[in-house]
């Protein structure tokens, strides 16, 4: 079978020759142990160095575009991936200061929106170390920041044009890997003051969450244009302990939203699917069950998101992953081991999965532990 067959069996839980495998991400340290050379992959350290290129002028630019595309690409190759990222993290916002080699400013200093970021070369994070001073937000400001009415999906129609990284992947393994494509988010803030709303303003929480939905139909049709039918949203909303906030405003304010984002994807000849961190299941029926989700692709398992578990509860679900980034970043080889072969057991048994790692491969990740769960992956092959 070619790559993009085994995934479309994994959706439609047919049998495969071999069980897909996909890879959810490699930070920079991770993707240049996998090429032999420093791999333009990654988060925060790609947002570092596209600030660096910008401020290094359009040629510059021009080049980290272009490198960051083709060193994702050639890992897809190198590891034969059945499906592919196609793109990694992006800040196309140029700094208005360079204050030395890993820090810069953005923004006008002498007004009230500047903001300072530095780039940590021992994590591959770049984060904010300081800002303007700024009010606390509160319920008011809140109201003010959204637009009364409600929004027109029909202001929102994007070409696929607006996703080169997307037209430059299909371009590339359109007749041969699978690819995912993007377009379907919806999040509650993790900010205090949203948090507070969803108790006392829920009606606030839901505007912004229905500005998000009048924009999926648009997303659905461009990315049906490009003929990618994997749609991935969702949006980190939980830890080891659960959800920041309650079942029942899930229930009620994420759930109608996400059954019709699911209505949208359907209608356009798509699958949606949804990622978040966490533990998930004192929402798992309606985010697995009632709101429609085709595929999850972000399981935790350290934090309770047993793979087998998940299987057996909502078996129309797709599955991506079942191996643990914290496995592969401080377990033992025959750890990682293990639980790639769990995950493939699982995976030949129940069918409707593509198996990797559910997150980011992180940096320190010992060499070791990737070789092996690598190694493991393409001898079942």
């Amino acid at each position: 079978m070619l790559p993009k067959e085994r995934v479309q069996a994994a959706f439609e839980h047919r049998p495969s020759d071999k069980v897909p495998v996909y890879q959810a991400g490699f930070s920079s340290y991770a993707g240049s142990i996998v090429l032999g050379r420093e791999a333009y992959t990654g988060g925060g350290i790609q947002q570092y160095r596209e600030a660096r290129a910008l401020w290094n002028g359009p040629d510059a630019h021009a080049e980290f575009l272009a490198r960051s595309r083709a060193d994702a690409f050639e890992i897809a190759e190198v590891l034969d991936l059945d499906l592919i990222r196609p793109s990694y993290w992006r800040m196309n916002e140029k700094p208005t200061r360079k204050i030395d080699e890993l820090t810069y400013v953005y923004g006008d200093e002498a007004g009230d929106k500047w903001r300072i970021m530095s780039f940590d070369p021992t994590t591959e994070l770049y984060q904010i170390v300081a800002r303007a001073p700024a009010p606390e937000p509160t319920l008011a400001s809140l109201e003010r920041s959204l637009p009364a009415g409600p929004s027109d999906p029909a202001a929102h129609r994007p070409q696929p044009s607006n996703w080169p990284d997307l037209v430059a992947a299909v371009e590339r393994f359109g007749n041969h890997r699978a690819i995912p494509g993007t377009g379907t988010s919806l999040c509650i803030p993790r900010e205090t003051i949203w948090l507070e709303a969803c108790l006392l303003r829920p009606e606030l929480v839901a505007r912004h969450l229905d500005r998000q939905v009048a924009r999926v139909a648009g997303n659905v049709a461009a990315m049906a244009e490009l003929g990618l039918t994997y749609l991935c949203g969702g949006g980190d909303f939980a830890g080891p302990q659960g959800p920041m906030y309650s079942p029942r405003v899930f229930h009620d304010l994420m759930a109608p939203r996400l059954a019709e984002i699911s209505r949208l994807c359907h209608a356009g000849g798509c699958y949606h699917g949804f990622a978040s961190d966490g533990n998930l299941w004192p929402v798992a029926d309606d985010l697995f069950g009632r709101s429609g989700v085709d595929f999850f692709y972000e399981l935790d398992r350290r934090a309770g998101m047993d793979l087998r578990r998940m299987r057996q509860t909502f078996p129309r679900l797709t599955l991506w992953g079942g191996i643990c980034s914290e496995t592969l970043h401080l377990g033992t080889p025959e750890e990682v081991r293990t639980e790639t072969l769990t995950a493939l057991e699982v995976a030949r048994e129940f069918g409707g999965m593509v198996v990797g790692c559910s997150n980011q491969i992180v940096i320190g990740t010992p060499p070791r532990n990737l070789d092996v769960m690598l190694e493991t992956l393409r001898d079942q092959r």
